[in-house]
């Protein structure tokens, strides 16, 4: 009896791996990023750079008497 029923749960999960791999939402979601990212990269400071005028982590000018 075990072998029989090792085996229908073999196959309950083969049709639900044949179901999950059926769903397209992935990859609709991979499309998605890539394209709002492609988007938006003009955008980007890690894309395009940090001005230095703009950059609050610039290092601060050390003023100093002498």
């Amino acid at each position: 009896m075990s072998g029989s029923s090792n085996v229908a749960a073999m196959k309950k999960v083969v049709q639900q791996l044949r179901l999950e791999a059926s769903v397209t939402r992935v990859s609709q979601a991979a499309a998605d990023l890539k394209q709002f990212c492609l988007q938006n990269a003009q955008h980007d400071p890690l894309l395009t750079g940090v001005s230095s005028s703009t950059n609050p982590f610039r290092p601060q000018k050390v003023c100093s008497f002498l």
